[in-house]
């Protein structure tokens, strides 16, 4: 029993004193590595180090943000459109006799840029196009606009006021604007006049499918800078005060600004703007072919190889008879990568290529056929499948005291006189598109229907809000 015990205590002895060993050394070493970092973080080397300092850039993320020059720059030349027309209004034969189809004014408003010195003003075709009369808000004057122009196909429209030494903006390059950087939206969102909100280019080349026409081009400048309603037509610039973009559009689900707005880039604002100043319409070439995005699931329709590294460029789809592609050779699945050498990888790219061309210009064109890569040239062609330029024509008639001009639906009237359109009541800007239901596409077509016809008349059309509105009437 002595001898257990013996052994026990030994046991336990010699724990404790292997346990007193191990603690003695681990605290031996502990002192050894906090000696070792002592002199490590006392050695002098023999070269000084020296940390590479870059300057800040002008861009650098960490600069001093201030946005009052851009500000200041470019609020002069961003205007108040104020869009009056009439709503609910009847034209039926009774209302006529007995003065009843009571009408409603609504006035709606939005912004314009000031695109030169002696008035011409550039904003959204959506701005405008309801209204039977505009007037622009500039220097705390108001003045009654001309409509010069518009482009539904981007969404956008030239007025001209009577006015001269104005404040036109400078004009910036969209295609040098980069994703990340700072611009500077102003415009007069819920009509608050001259409001200047901030953000970045959130994104180039957007298609978000809102442009409301059979030819839209959407390659929208998207930003996070605070744009809504009232800001339509206003000015995005840059932090030089450059324009870069008209403002145009939100996604949102409330109607009011939720971090995504898109404008339209000013290289493609350009050109619209000089169209409809020199022609009074927009010169649109058209490639001749339906442009699809060059995907997996676009491929597989048109029995394409999906096993691809990388979709790059887009595709073509159905191809118009006699049109320019046809012309060229090319054909339904064809690749598209690259229009005039500039590398083309979605549809929005191709569609702002081909915008800033006429009809007639010849560009190049490479492409991708059963792997191999070719080259042609192409010549672009008008709407009407020809290199000419389109003519506006307006037909002024005195008897009817009223414009007409032909347009993809019908007949437009316009510049409503004294004469028998204003004797009946039609409303500004409303468009015929028959007659006792016979179609009309030609403005002589309704001159002389109302220079000879007696008796109940029926018209079929829609006005400037696009609402269908039958109207009837008596001719004696």
């Amino acid at each position: 029993m002595n001898t257990l015990k013996t052994i026990v205590v030994a046991f336990i002895a010699g724990i404790a004193g292997a346990y007193s060993f191990f603690a003695y050394q681990t605290e031996k070493a502990a002192r050894e590595k906090n000696n070792q970092q002592l002199n490590v973080a006392d050695y002098e080397p023999k070269e000084i180090y020296r940390p590479n300092v870059v300057e800040p850039s002008t861009n650098a993320g960490g600069e001093n943000v201030d946005f009052s020059q851009a500000a200041a720059k470019a609020t002069p030349s961003v205007v108040y459109i104020n869009s009056i027309s009439q709503s609910g209004a009847s034209y039926s034969y009774w209302d006529l006799l007995f003065g009843g189809g009571g009408s409603q004014t609504q006035v709606s408003s939005g912004s314009g840029v000031i695109f030169t010195q002696d008035g011409y003003i550039v904003t959204n075709n959506h701005v405008v196009e309801a209204a039977e009369k505009i007037q622009v808000l500039y220097n705390k004057k108001s003045y009654d606009a001309e409509l010069v122009g518009t482009d539904p196909s981007t969404d956008l429209a030239v007025l001209k006021i009577k006015e001269t030494n104005l404040p036109a903006i400078t004009l910036g390059n969209s295609k040098t604007v980069a994703v990340g950087e700072w611009v500077v939206a102003i415009g007069n969102p819920l009509s608050l006049s001259s409001t200047v909100t901030v953000g970045i280019v959130s994104a180039k080349g957007r298609r978000i499918n809102i442009v409301e026409d059979r030819f839209p081009i959407e390659s929208f400048i998207q930003t996070d800078a605070a744009i809504n309603p009232g800001n339509s037509g206003g000015a995005l610039v840059n932090k030089n005060g450059d324009l870069v973009g008209i403002n145009t559009a939100i996604l949102s689900r409330t109607g009011s600004y939720t971090g995504y707005a898109f404008a339209v880039p000013v290289d493609i604002a350009k050109k619209v703007v000089e169209d409809l100043i020199k022609y009074g319409l927009p010169q649109k070439a058209f490639f001749g072919a339906n442009i699809l995005e060059y995907d997996y699931e676009n491929a597989k329709k048109v029995d394409l190889d999906v096993n691809v590294k990388e979709f790059r460029g887009v595709l073509l789809g159905d191809i118009t008879r006699g049109g320019a592609a046809s012309a060229a050779g090319l054909q339904e699945g064809d690749i598209i990568t690259k229009l005039n050498n500039v590398d083309i990888n979605s549809k929005s790219a191709f569609d702002e290529e081909v915008s800033y061309h006429y009809p007639g210009d010849k560009i190049s064109v490479s492409y991708v056929r059963e792997g191999k890569t070719n080259n042609t040239n192409i010549t672009l062609f008008n709407k009407n499948g020809d290199t000419n330029l389109v003519k506006r024509k307006i037909f002024n008639d005195a008897t009817l005291g009223v414009n007409l001009e032909a347009v993809d639906y019908g007949v437009k009237i316009n510049k409503i006189r004294d004469g028998v359109f204003k004797r009946l009541g039609l409303p500004e800007n409303y468009t015929i598109v028959s007659i006792n239901r016979q179609r009309v596409t030609d403005p002589q077509d309704v001159i002389e229907f109302f220079n000879k016809f007696k008796g109940r008349v029926y018209l079929y059309g829609f006005n400037s809000s696009r609402q269908e509105v039958p109207i009837t009437f008596f001719l004696k």
